[in-house]
């Protein structure tokens, strides 16, 4: 028994004409129980539900959808446009399409409303780069976006004089390879600056289902260690020494929660002579603003906006672009696959040679002209 939209109750085995909208309630319900998926993922699909819920597909009965109509919705997905007046990525669309699929398959099974699933007949057409056969464009040749070392340098003078507090979090990046998120959960314990490694544990992210702002594992629920070099810890045991000599106006915290059977760390930022009570935990982050609140990677992300306004040859960087320039300059360098795989994180070292190693033109230069030597 379910609730439908109208708030009452209804059976969907005595009731043919159930809607979308009420399976895709039980659907939520049932499967996306604690356990079978990570918080990041139930934020995710639950983030697709709800933009699924705004399109009139939704108030169908469940056996009327079929797939040519499931076809021109997905169809329309590759024009929607999202923030910022992109059309979505490929990405965001695939979870669109795995939330459909899944929804679609518990009615087929174990649910036994429908016969077939109808997103299996559902083609799934890619973008495809249209390209001028006539430019003379060499841009081409770098398709994954990268920095170069003066273009970081002027990042970092820049976010000096403003007295920006980004200017460590994209020198961590810059030097390391971190995501946003991983940035923003570091502490200073993950910090061994004696033997220069970083203990990646946690990610800071912020869930707009349940509009807070979350300290969860890294991607893949997985932890690693990432070595860094003599540059980046003269950085870190300057900013360790600086904000030893602070005096925040706040502190933070992370509280255990319970929601619908699954645990979520939250964070908050109490002013320092707030008294706590004991079940919140307090945390020396590393990224912190000038009163001691935490760096957030919404933003940093508005920064990394900033900064392609306001410098041309920066138009369209992310704070991801430091992750794709420390890929690349370790390539580059002669750095083994394998290393920089374990060093990112990826769950396989074919990700990281597929998506990288293109990106360094150079090395690829040399290998062509090798048979000039033969």
């Amino acid at each position: 028994m379910i609730k439908n939209s109208k708030n009452y109750l209804i059976s969907a085995q005595d009731n043919p004409n159930i809607l979308l909208e009420d399976l895709i309630d039980m659907w939520i319900n049932e499967e996306l129980k604690p356990g079978t998926l990570s918080n990041g993922t139930v934020m995710a699909y639950q983030g697709a539900v709800n933009k699924i819920k705004e399109n009139p597909i939704v108030r169908c009965p469940l056996k009327e959808i079929t797939s040519d109509i499931l076809q021109a919705y997905i169809d329309n997905l590759f024009q929607t446009k999202g923030k910022h007046n992109k059309t979505l990525s490929a990405g965001y669309i695939n979870i669109y399409i795995a939330v459909l699929n899944n929804i679609f398959r518990f009615a087929v099974f174990p649910k036994k409303y429908i016969n077939f699933n109808p997103m299996e007949y559902v083609r799934i057409y890619r973008r495809n780069n249209r390209t001028d056969i006539f430019s003379n464009d060499e841009d081409i040749v770098n398709s994954i976006p990268v920095i170069n070392h003066s273009q970081y340098l002027k990042i970092v003078d820049y976010l000096e004089k403003k007295k920006n507090p980004a200017r460590l979090p994209f020198q961590i990046a810059y030097y390391t390879g971190l995501r946003i998120g991983e940035v923003c959960g570091l502490v200073w314990q993950d910090i061994n600056l004696d033997e220069q490694y970083i203990t990646i544990r946690r990610s800071v992210r912020y869930n707009n289902i349940r509009h807070h702002i979350e300290i969860g594992t890294p991607k893949r629920d997985k932890i690693r260690v990432v070595d860094f070099g003599n540059t980046l810890a003269n950085i870190l045991h300057k900013e360790k020494f600086l904000q030893h000599q602070m005096t925040y106006s706040y502190k933070n915290y992370y509280k255990k929660v319970y929601e619908q059977g699954r645990e979520y760390y939250d964070l908050y930022s109490f002013s320092s002579d707030f008294s706590v009570s004991p079940d919140f935990n307090e945390l020396s982050l590393v990224c912190v603003r000038d009163d001691g609140k935490p760096e957030s990677p919404d933003t940093l992300s508005i920064v990394c906006r900033s900064l392609g306004k306001r410098f041309d040859d920066l138009k369209g960087f992310h704070f991801h672009t430091l992750r794709h320039t420390y890929t690349s300059n370790l390539i580059s360098a002669g750095a083994s696959p394998k290393d920089v795989q374990e060093l990112l994180g990826h769950s396989d070292v074919g990700i990281t040679m597929n998506i990288y190693a293109h990106a360094d033109r150079s090395k690829k230069q040399r290998s062509a002209r090798l048979l000039d030597y033969m």
